[in-house]
């Protein structure tokens, strides 16, 4: 995994752990995750062609 992959999962992981508590059970934080785990893998290929790599 190269860094940029490797700081971007690290943030969205981060920002959802912090409001994971608030999000209900665990069938709903599930869903959540899932989600916020496609939307991220679906636009980091758009920041890294932002970015130039």
């Amino acid at each position: 995994m190269d860094t940029v992959s490797l700081i971007f999962y690290a943030i969205v992981c981060g920002l959802l752990g912090l409001a994971s508590p608030n999000l209900g059970g665990t069938a709903t934080r599930l869903g959540v995750g899932a989600g916020v785990g496609v939307l991220a893998a679906a636009t980091l290929p758009l920041l890294k062609g932002m970015m130039g790599y």
